[in-house]
């Protein structure tokens, strides 16, 4: 997806949890969130059921997440959004799906090398973790942590990943 320079991100920096800014990164760490919470409460019985189940889930929270910017815009602006708001919406926040592409690329390749599924599922859920982590540990690099408050950061962001984790393995 270009950004306003017109740029596009290449592909290692498309699966980064932290984005240039405050709004993109709490997109990316979200959708990282929800995916996991969707990969940990399938019942699917293949990987691409699953991957579909994140897919579609990741695009409905991104759609209902620009729609309710636009509805909210409206609502405190008085006026009908212009075409330049629209179009800004629907061109921003995908991290919110392009962020999970990494744990969907490990479950796709441990199924690919003949893993079961919920060994493939429970490696994408590890790697949402260690996404999850990084992201905390990156909140002190401009925050001014302590070493050691950042690796609470890191702890407190990837006990999600450890909870769908859990879960995961609860309904198995």
């Amino acid at each position: 997806m270009p950004t306003d320079s017109g740029w596009t991100p290449s592909v290692p920096e498309a699966v980064h949890v932290t984005r240039g800014n405050q709004e993109s990164t709490a997109a990316g760490i979200y959708g990282v969130i929800v995916s996991s919470a969707v990969m940990s409460a399938s019942h699917a019985d293949s990987a691409g059921k699953v991957i579909g189940a994140v897919l579609v889930t990741l695009m409905v929270y991104w759609g209902a997440e620009r729609y309710a910017r636009i509805v909210a815009e409206r609502i405190h602006e008085g006026h009908r959004p212009n075409w330049s708001t629209v179009r800004h919406q629907l061109t921003h926040g995908w991290e919110i799906v392009t962020a999970s592409t990494l744990p969907l690329l490990v479950l796709a390749v441990f199924t690919v090398l003949g893993s079961e599924l919920f060994t493939a599922v429970l490696a994408a859920l590890i790697c949402s973790t260690a996404l999850l982590c990084v992201a905390g540990w990156a909140v002190g690099r401009n925050g001014r942590l302590s070493t050691g408050e950042r690796i609470v950061s890191a702890i407190v962001a990837g006990m999600f990943g450890v909870f769908f984790i859990a879960l995961k393995t609860l309904l198995h």
